[in-house]
């Protein structure tokens, strides 16, 4: 897509384009982020249709703009990039019909290539063990062990977490009863390691909450703990506990996810306890289990790292 070195923009394609970008300042009252989103996107197609055969906004047609769309993908633009990019360029031809500098608008049928979607990242199964075996130093951090021995164990959300009354728990049995999205109750069985360390919280919770306090996990002032705090808290852990990567609760539900996935190879029971309404949300880890298969094979057999090899190389 580089320009041949030494042409210029040529005012018939630069002047509607500043038109444009003072129109979406002035008149529609973008914030100067948006338009700097703007004028840099249409910056770089402009620079593209200048150097196409026609050279101009009027000739643009849809089979060119699927070029575009190539270019940018072979450039390495995921699809959320170039979906914003044609999201751009679709605006731009409304202000063009508009001004009657252009008759059709090329971007309308034109969609990106579907962005692949993002693996959650887990925590190895070692280093979780490592942390959570961690001993407490004060009585916050006998709360803060409890809370992520308690995530982990069931596969949490940080919502849900935070929605914790004392009577949600059911020690005797095992059970934690969660209200999870849309309302949508579930119990989940609760650890060995999380019932110890939920014990060890309840004994000293006495001391900090007031009488009445329903919470089950509260802050130094004996109220509700907020999730932005047991965000804080969480990060806090593991770099006093030393984690080799930003400890967060999403990494602790996806870690429960994967490493059941791993063992169990349940889908469906992994899709109740993560309270997933379509399993489709929880196939996710499958990709996740087959990477963890794919580093064994890689590991162990062993011809595999040759033939792969060999593979990449013909």
């Amino acid at each position: 897509m580089t320009p041949a070195a030494g042409r210029g923009t040529s005012a018939a394609l630069a002047e509607p384009l500043e038109k444009f970008l003072r129109y979406l300042a002035s008149e529609k009252r973008h914030s100067p982020r948006t338009c700097s989103s703007y004028r840099e996107d249409l910056k770089r197609f402009l620079v593209w249709v200048e150097y196409q055969p026609s050279a101009a906004w009027r000739s643009v047609t849809s089979h060119d703009l699927r070029r575009y769309v190539a270019q940018l993908s072979r450039e390495g633009l995921g699809g959320r990039s170039i979906a914003r990019h044609l999201s751009a360029i679709r605006r731009f031809y409304e202000y063009l019909l508009r001004e009657r500098l252009a008759t059709d608008n090329p971007a309308l049928d034109i969609r990106a290539p579907k962005a692949g979607r993002r693996l959650p990242r887990v925590a190895d199964v070692d280093q979780l063990n490592h942390l959570l075996d961690a001993t407490p130093d004060d009585p916050l951090e006998i709360r803060d062990l409890s809370m992520f021995e308690l995530m982990y164990s069931s596969g949490l959300r940080l919502s849900e977490l935070a929605g914790l009354d004392l009577h949600s728990v059911d020690t005797r049995g095992g059970e934690v009863r969660v209200m999870g999205k849309g309302s949508k109750e579930r119990v989940l069985p609760v650890g060995r390691k999380a019932l110890d360390a939920l014990a060890n919280w309840v004994g000293v919770r006495q001391t900090i909450a007031p009488e009445g306090e329903s919470a089950l996990y509260v802050s130094r002032r004996g109220d509700r703990l907020s999730p932005r705090s047991i965000q804080s808290r969480l990060s806090r852990w593991g770099l006093a506990k030393g984690a080799d990567q930003r400890l967060h609760p999403h990494l602790l539900r996806h870690s429960f996810a994967s490493h059941m996935l791993e063992s169990s190879g349940d889908l469906r029971a992994v899709q109740e306890l993560l309270g997933h309404a379509d399993i489709a949300t929880t196939q996710v880890y499958t990709h996740l289990d087959f990477q963890h298969l794919a580093k064994v094979y890689d590991q162990s057999h062993p011809r595999a790292r040759r033939g792969r090899k060999q593979g990449r190389e013909s």
